[in-house]
């Protein structure tokens, strides 16, 4: 873990590439992206994808889903990993918040609904365009973030994303999450990873010692 790098100056080239950049869940709107990122949780963005067309035919908006039961909803989403309790989960918050226009953009009314840890309401924000209250901390950053060296390793998402919050500015909150993210799906991935076109080897621990030795 490099304490004293300046890691807004070291990440830029990563901001650069991946900025803005749409998340890979596939929605159309932010009642969408809700459902998916809730569906997403311990299971594929491509698994998520495939599915959710035929469930939005079926249930186009939060008022549709407000009103249907467990029973309904399951087969649409049985290929989902823990479908049982996402059902309760999705039909809560749609019974919770009722309309779509009605969905929050704040971390602690996000958090608030059933299904939405921190992880999920940061991506929520981050592509519904809101100020950032953290960073995401999805699956690829818990295993990139440390092996760069921003951070010291851990398994646990809060943990990281607290880490990540102390070393980094918030001016990058919003983006460095999933900038981090692409790279981690795209370049730098568990085995092989692509070093040698990764925007930030240069301050990377990683390719320090592994690669450079």
């Amino acid at each position: 873990m490099s304490l004293f790098n300046d890691w807004n100056q070291e990440l830029t080239p990563l901001l650069e590439k991946y900025k803005g950049r749409k998340h890979p869940l596939e929605y159309n709107n932010l009642y969408q992206l809700l459902v998916m990122v809730v569906l997403s949780a311990q299971d594929s963005d491509a698994n998520i994808n495939k599915i959710a067309p035929a469930l939005f035919e079926v249930y186009p908006n939060m008022e549709s889903l407000a009103v249907s039961n467990v029973d309904a909803l399951i087969p649409h989403i049985s290929k989902v990993r823990n479908f049982g309790t996402k059902a309760s989960w999705l039909l809560e918050i749609a019974q919770t918040i009722k309309t779509d226009s009605a969905i929050p953009t704040t971390m602690e009314n996000l958090v608030a609904l059933k299904g939405i840890g921190r992880k999920s309401a940061n991506v929520i924000m981050r592509e519904a365009g809101s100020p950032a209250e953290g960073i995401i901390a999805d699956l690829h950053v818990i295993r990139v973030a440390p092996r760069i060296g921003i951070i010291s390793e851990t398994k646990d998402g809060n943990k990281v994303e607290k880490q990540l919050m102390q070393v980094l500015p918030k001016a990058i909150w919003g983006e460095i999450g999933m900038a981090i993210s692409f790279l981690g799906r795209e370049i730098c991935r568990p085995t092989n990873p692509k070093c040698e076109v990764c925007p930030v080897s240069k301050s990377c621990d990683y390719y320090k010692s592994a690669v450079l030795g």
